[in-house]
């Protein structure tokens, strides 16, 4: 079983950046595709992106492609997201997100079976 702690979250204005991590432990972390999902006040559960547990193939929601990125390193088991150019509509608490589905990457929060408790991000217009 692994766990997730995510950090890096924050009060940025719009067409700031913020990295988020995530910090992985107690599993072999290189097992797992890994994703980031995000929640917005009164909003459901969002897929944001996804990556491979090789760091070879990624995905991304179409509102956020060319703005973030997501990547890994699998030496120090974390897992990153870094956002550009960000709007108001990004605020939400994010989520890193573990799961056991290795076939392809997938895009629904069910496939996922670890979660991280989510860090707060927040972009003031």
């Amino acid at each position: 079983q692994v766990q997730l702690v995510e950090s890096g979250g924050g009060l940025v204005q719009t067409g700031g950046f913020l990295r988020l991590s995530c910090a992985a432990s107690g599993g072999t972390f290189s097992s797992y595709n890994m994703g980031w999902f995000r929640q917005g006040p009164g909003k459901e559960r969002e897929f944001v992106a996804a990556i491979a547990r090789s760091g070879g193939t990624t995905t991304y929601v179409d509102s956020v492609k060319g703005r973030f990125t997501i990547s890994r390193d699998n030496f120090k088991n974390t897992l990153y997201l870094q956002m550009n150019s960000l709007k108001p509509e990004d605020t939400a608490v994010y989520y890193c997100a573990a799961s056991t589905y290795l076939i392809r990457l997938r895009t629904t929060g069910e496939y996922y079976r670890y979660w991280g408790q989510g860090t707060q991000v927040t972009v003031s217009s």
